[in-house]
C-alpha cells in the first residue's frame, strides 16, 4: 500500500512534469522553504554548506551537503546522468537524473550565460553521448571554488527538495525546486570538506537556485551563518516572518536595515553593495567612489585593498591603546595579547562601521572583528587584499557569522541585522527538530 509520503512525491513529480504553470496551481501551506547550514573547518578555510534532499529511496530522502557559493552560475554535484531511469536502474545511494540534450535550448542558455564567467577554461564540445541514447549530452564547464580548476559536468533536469517553514520551525512537509543543475564526477570533490559533494549556486545567475523560485515562494532568500560546527545556521528561501527562536515573537526583520544590491558588476553573478566609508570611533576612512564591495561565502575574512587596510589598522591601533600588541599571526596585521576567560565575552573593542551608499551602516562588533588565535592572543580579523586587489572590499564569512542577511531579489535589496548576539539570539537558534 502506498504511503502518505510516497503519494505526495508522486503528485509533485507529476506536477513538475507539466511545468511551472501547473506547479503554480499547487498552493503549499507555507511561503518559505528551509535548509540547515553547517560550518566546516576541515579545509584550508572555514566553509559553509546547506543540506538538501536530492533523492527519495526506501521511504526516506538522501541528503546531500552543498557548498554555498554566491557566484556560481549553476548548481553542480556528485550525481549520475542516466537517460533511461526505471525502478532498480540506479544504485541505492546514487542520485540519477535525466539528461539535457545538446540540442535543447537549456543547454544553449547555460553555456551562453557562462561564457564570460569561465572564459579561461577549455571550450566544451557536443561529442559525448550516453550509452543507448541517440542524442548528444550537454557538457558544461564549472570551476572548482576551492582549487580554481576547470572541469566538465553534464547538464540535467533536477529536483531539489526542501522542508517548508513558517519562519519559526521546519515542517515535515516539503516542496521541490526544479533547476537545471549538472552532474560532476566524484573526483571533483576531493578538495571539499568531508561529506560535502556539491556546489549550491545562490548567485544572481538566471540558472542559480534563487531564479527557480516561483509562485508563493518569493524570489528572496535569507542566509544566517553559524559560528560553531556543532549547531547549524539556516538558509530560508522565500518571504516569511523570521523568528529564529521558536519561543520568541520577535521577527528578525525588525532588526534589519536595507541597502541596494548592485548586480552585474564586472560581468559576474555575485552580489555587491556600495560602501562609502569605514568609521572607527567617529573617524572616517573614505572608500574610493564607484569601488566594488563584494559579498562572499568563500572568503574567510573581510579583505581590504592595501591603502584602505593600512588606514583601518592604523586607526584601530589608536582606539585600542589599552590593549597590548603582540607578535602577528598570519594572515592578520594586528594582534593583541588579551587575558580573558578564553571567550569573546571578556573582550570589548570599538565597532567598525561600514557606511553604505544609502546612508545606512553595517556595524561590525567585537564578535565579528576579533578572532581568537590562542588562549590569550586575539587578532583583528581583516586581511590585506593587496595593492591591485580586484575589489576594494570583499566581505568575508567571519564578519557574516551570526548576522542575518536577507537577499530580496525582487526589489534588489539587501537586509542586514549586524550581530544577532547583541540582540539576544543567534543563527543557531532556528528549530529543526520537527524534521
Amino acid at each position: 500500500m502506498i504511503s502518505h509520503v510516497q503519494l505526495i512525491l508522486l503528485i509533485l513529480a507529476i506536477i513538475s512534469y507539466y511545468g511551472h504553470e501547473s506547479i503554480a496551481q499547487y498552493i503549499p501551506p507555507f511561503t518559505s522553504l528551509v535548509a540547515p547550514v553547517a560550518k566546516h573547518t576541515d579545509s584550508a578555510n572555514p566553509l559553509y554548506s546547506a543540506q538538501i534532499m536530492t533523492k527519495y529511496v526506501n521511504s526516506q530522502f538522501i541528503h546531500t551537503n552543498f557548498l554555498i557559493d554566491m557566484e556560481a552560475p549553476f548548481t553542480w554535484y556528485d550525481c549520475v546522468v542516466q537517460w533511461n531511469i526505471y525502478p532498480g536502474s540506479c544504485p541505492g545511494n546514487t542520485v540519477c537524473l535525466s539528461p539535457v540534450s545538446c540540442e535543447e535550448y537549456q543547454c544553449t542558455d547555460v553555456r551562453t550565460s557562462t561564457l564570460d564567467h569561465y572564459s579561461s577554461c577549455p571550450p566544451v564540445t557536443n561529442s559525448s553521448t550516453l550509452p543507448g541514447w541517440g542524442f548528444c549530452s550537454c557538457p558544461v564547464t564549472f570551476v572548482n571554488p576551492i582549487t580554481g580548476s576547470c572541469g566538465e559536468a553534464l547538464l540535467n533536469y533536477d529536483e531539489l527538495w526542501f522542508n517548508g517553514t513558517n519562519g519559526r520551525i521546519a515542517f515535515p512537509d516539503f516542496m521541490g525546486v526544479y533547476p537545471n543543475s549538472a552532474c560532476a564526477p566524484s573526483s571533483a570533490f576531493e578538495s571539499f570538506p568531508k561529506n560535502v559533494s556539491g556546489v549550491l549556486a545562490m548567485s544572481s545567475s538566471p540558472h542559480a537556485l534563487p531564479a527557480n523560485l516561483f509562485g508563493v515562494i518569493r524570489r528572496s532568500f535569507a542566509l544566517c551563518l553559524p559560528t560553531s560546527t556543532s549547531s547549524p545556521g539556516v538558509l530560508i528561501l522565500g518571504s516569511s516572518p523570521y523568528y529564529l527562536d521558536s519561543h520568541s515573537d520577535v521577527d528578525v526583520r525588525s532588526f534589519l536595515s536595507y541597502t541596494p544590491l548592485l548586480n552585474n558588476i564586472q560581468d559576474t553573478f555575485g552580489y555587491y553593495i556600495g560602501v562609502n566609508t569605514i568609521v572607527i570611533r567617529k573617524r572616517s576612512i573614505n572608500v574610493p567612489p564607484n569601488a566594488t564591495t563584494k559579498i562572499s561565502t568563500l572568503v574567510p575574512y573581510t579583505t581590504l585593498r592595501t591603502d584602505i587596510y593600512k588606514q583601518v589598522v592604523r586607526r584601530f591601533s589608536k582606539v585600542t591603546k589599552r590593549l597590548q600588541p603582540t607578535k602577528l599571526v598570519a594572515p592578520f596585521g594586528l594582534c593583541f595579547k588579551i587575558f580573558t576567560n578564553g571567550t569573546r565575552a571578556g573582550l570589548k573593542v570599538p565597532d567598525i562601521d561600514f557606511g553604505l551608499g544609502n546612508g545606512m551602516k553595517w556595524s561590525v562588533s567585537t564578535a565579528n572583528s576579533m578572532k581568537q588565535m590562542t588562549q590569550d592572543v586575539w587578532c583583528l580579523a581583516f586581511v590585506d587584499g593587496g595593492v591591485t586587489s580586484e575589489h576594494v572590499i570583499v566581505l568575508g564569512t567571519f564578519q557574516m557569522e551570526d548576522n542575518f542577511l536577507l537577499f530580496d531579489l525582487v526589489n534588489s535589496s539587501l537586509g542586514f541585522s549586524s550581530s544577532l548576539l547583541n540582540k539576544g539570539t543567534s543563527c543557531a537558534s532556528f528549530n529543526f527538530t520537527g524534521v
